[in-house]
């Protein structure tokens, strides 16, 4: 019985293969304006199949959890493939035909599917194989997710150059669908009962580390009908409204408020990537020491300190450095989720919670640019819009804090039951 069990690193490796494919959204600004080269389009309407993608992503996770828990991750993963595979393929067609209607069904509506769907499936399945160190797993995947725009910008970059941009979509849609599919066949839910090597669920086991027990063992529906599960939904929104606002006008603030030329805002961008990447396995990694609800203190209090301190940061360095450690909170925010999922609401229906909390995604990604647009217009200051994101940090902290009445009371409970038990007994 023992040989059956998968490896649970190749297990994390087809995880990484499945976000690595689906994260290659973030890459969709490279298409943009060879896009409007070619057929004249304004950039706002190109822009809006991204936002499209990111909506149903959001959409697609939250609908389709209870897929993924039901069927299990090998189909949901086929099912993600299949929708991402055909949304990027098809978007070559939409080119072709010179469609932007046809553009936004295929890439946006049926890419954002496959988005939702990949995104959640290899997470849910992560955090079973990986009871001892949820957040290194949850990390690892998401980490992919947070990288693919770095790989995938400079391949899409020399396609579009040396094939054209239909021909672009045609060979990255099946690269996609092939490497989705071969990852997706891999995976499965550990056997009932499974615990890594060294490691039992039960306390009086001499010699073996003990799993720690959730508080809790919720179905989505349970789940949404708790206060946690709306604190830890806001906590998401604030950091991503905020993260994703100042992803999208990173390099004209950088311009503006330090006088950075236009060559070094640009490398800033770049280098955003690679902060955001590293902060998801960073950060992730580090919660399983620490605890998931001391990480999330941590970010808002980092970004309290940090977005109300930019404004004033007149030394170019410090500015780069101020936006790096945000960006590893933002990053570290999507990662860390899952794994906090898992220790308070348990892994019973984990992808489908899992798929709810991320609404908090597809709403911050509407909300995030046009609220920083509204403030910035009507304030004429990036010191202004950054004060109030400040603001929405110390919402996000006080959150932060007010979660923990909830699982000091989970503990609590949890406690008396097992005292009531070894009485029993």
């Amino acid at each position: 019985m023992e040989q059956k069990v998968k490896n649970r690193w190749l297990i994390a490796l087809a995880a990484v293969g499945i976000h690595i494919s689906i994260g290659s959204v973030y890459a969709w600004s490279v298409f943009t304006k060879p896009i409007e080269q070619q057929f004249g389009w304004s950039l706002t309407n190109i822009q809006f199949t991204f936002s499209i993608a990111i909506l149903f992503l959001g959409l697609s996770a939250a609908f389709l959890g209870h897929y993924v828990e039901k069927h299990g991750p090998r189909k949901a993963g086929i099912l993600a493939s299949i929708f991402f595979g055909v949304g990027v393929t098809a978007s070559g067609l939409a080119i072709q035909l010179e469609s932007l209607p046809l553009l936004y069904l295929c890439y946006g509506v049926f890419g954002g599917i496959g988005l939702g769907v990949g995104y959640i499936t290899p997470v849910s399945t992560l955090v079973k194989w990986f009871p001892d160190r949820r957040g290194l797993a949850t990390g690892l995947a998401i980490m992919g997710f947070g990288f693919a725009s770095m790989i995938a910008s400079p391949i899409m970059n020399a396609l579009i150059n040396s094939v054209g941009l239909a021909n672009t979509f045609y060979i990255l849609g099946i690269i996609y669908f092939v490497v989705m599919i071969a990852s997706a066949l891999y995976l499965a839910p550990p056997p009932k009962g499974w615990l890594p090597k060294g490691y039992t669920a039960d306390a009086s086991a001499s010699g073996a580390k003990q799993i720690k027990k959730d508080l809790a063992q919720l179905t989505a529906n349970e789940a949404v009908k708790t206060r946690r599960f709306y604190m830890l939904w806001l906590m998401l929104f604030i950091n991503v409204t905020c993260g994703i606002a100042i992803i999208s006008v990173a390099s004209p603030m950088a311009q503006e408020m330090v006088g950075m030329s236009v060559a070094m805002a640009a490398l800033m961008v770049g280098l955003n990537g690679l902060f955001n990447g590293a902060g998801r396995i960073g950060w992730a990694s580090f919660s399983d020491f620490i605890g998931r609800p001391n990480t999330y203190t941590a970010f808002f209090v980092i970004q309290v300190i940090l977005f109300f301190a930019l404004p004033y940061l007149s030394n170019p360095i410090l500015f780069m450095i101020a936006m790096f450690i945000i960006m590893t909170c933002y990053g570290g925010g999507f990662s860390s989720i899952p794994a906090y999922i898992g220790d308070i609401f348990g892994t019973k229906q984990l992808g489908a919670i899992h798929g709810y909390i991320l609404t908090a995604w597809a709403a911050a990604g509407l909300a995030g640019p046009i609220f920083t647009s509204w403030v910035y217009e009507t304030t004429q200051s990036y010191t202004n819009t950054m004060m109030v994101f400040s603001g929405m940090f110390v919402v996000a902290l006080i959150i932060s804090l007010l979660i923990r009445l909830d699982i000091k009371k989970l503990q609590e409970e949890a406690k008396r039951k097992e005292n009531s038990v070894d009485i029993a007994s």
